[in-house]
């Protein structure tokens, strides 16, 4: 932990380690080839930790896609100097279509009136004549039952795609609902779907193009499923899936060696001696038990301490674990540190990362409040800074 970091404001901050984000894309690069390309998901911010910086890194170390949830989210990419194909995994919605041509995004289909609008504005004079056919990707429902074409739908979707000259499936794919969990079939299972799909495009006289499955479940577990891309989430950021059993986590984890990238700090800014029986915080929920020294944090629920934290989340204070007392409030928390004599105004809290050789990570803590790590990068707050370290 640095602790020579200077804030021109409230103290509370992310460190976002880029070595470790290199790190964790070499280690996929190793581990599904090179034959293969590599989407980095970048969606929501990239996890909240900053899609733009984030992006401009992955790009200048080979990155050869980015994956985004929305139109928005691709022209934010396309402004910041990002010129590797950005898919929008989500669709669009009917308007779009523009937004998407001008900043050469690449759309997914997952309905028949999407591959419609997609046509009508590829055929445009606007856009004639600048790029031979418009390439998308389609993405398949294999049992997700969220977005995609059905299985019953593919000789559809391939007579209206003999309709629109102006575009190019460029690739097909599917999303796992449970590509972690071994103790169910249902991936198997969408996997064959996903490859009677194809089977059935190619008997329609159909090339799906760049093929593609694997999320980051996928990528650390089934080799079955790499393909032509794979498209590496949370893996990228440094963290395993939070809620695996941990005979099954420590596997993986040997397997696929990551480097967490996030450490979130903040400092004691203030410290109160409380007598037995006195209730901390909103509404009373924790009582002490004993004479108590507590600390008020300066970082709350809206900055990413998120509130199911209270009564049961833990924190680091000079490499011990402090626990989390009373409700977490938007922009303030507060922990006991009855048995840390030595805590002080002004010292660094770690609520998530490494401090004095004692580490806890965003994963450990998912699994204290029974969540999921993706859950508690995305609630880092907008007003934290993000420092690239």
């Amino acid at each position: 932990m640095s602790r020579s970091i200077q804030l021109d404001g409230r103290p509370v901050w992310a460190e976002v380690s880029t070595s470790a984000i290199l790190h964790n894309l070499r280690t996929i690069r190793r581990l599904v080839g090179r034959k293969r390309k590599i989407l980095a998901v970048v969606k929501a911010n990239a996890y909240g930790l900053g899609a733009i910086p984030i992006a401009k890194i992955l790009a200048k170390a080979g990155t050869e896609w980015f994956g985004v949830t929305c139109t928005n989210e691709g022209a934010d990419l396309r402004d910041s100097g990002i010129r590797q194909p950005i898919l929008v995994l989500t669709g669009f919605w009917q308007g779009e279509e523009k937004r998407l041509l001008q900043n050469s995004l690449t759309p997914t289909v997952t309905n028949l009136d999407q591959l419609r609008w997609l046509e009508r504005a590829a055929a445009r004079p606007a856009w004639r004549g600048k790029r031979a056919r418009v390439p998308f990707h389609v993405k398949i429902n294999t049992g997700m039952n969220r977005l995609g074409i059905d299985a019953s739908e593919i000789e559809a979707f391939a007579a209206t795609l003999s309709d629109c000259p102006h575009l190019e499936l460029q690739g097909t794919y599917t999303h796992f609902a449970s590509a972690d969990d071994f103790t169910s079939e249902q991936t198997a299972c969408q996997e064959r779907r996903f490859q009677e799909a194809l089977a059935r495009l190619r008997r329609a006289g159909v090339s799906p193009g760049i093929v593609h499955l694997a999320n980051s479940g996928a990528i650390c577990a089934r080799p079955s499923t790499w393909n032509d891309l794979v498209r590496p989430g949370a893996i990228l950021y440094g963290y395993h899936q939070s809620f695996l059993p941990p005979e099954i986590r420590a596997e993986i984890k040997a397997k696929v060696p990551l480097r967490a990238c996030l450490s979130f700090r903040t400092r004691i800014i203030g410290l109160r001696d409380v007598p037995v029986g006195q209730a901390v915080g909103y509404g009373g929920t924790f009582v002490t038990q004993r004479p108590s020294k507590i600390a008020v944090l300066a970082a709350g629920y809206a900055d990413g301490m998120v509130r199911a934290f209270t009564n049961r989340g833990h924190v680091l204070l000079h490499g011990q674990e402090a626990p989390v007392v009373g409700v977490v409030s938007m922009d303030l928390s507060m922990i006991d540190v009855t048995d840390i004599p030595n805590a002080a105004l002004g010292d660094v809290v770690t609520i998530y990362g490494v401090d004095h050789g004692t580490q806890l990570l965003v994963s450990d803590a998912a699994r204290q409040i029974a969540t999921v790590t993706s859950d508690l990068l995305c609630a880092l707050g907008q007003r934290v800074p993000r420092l690239y370290l």
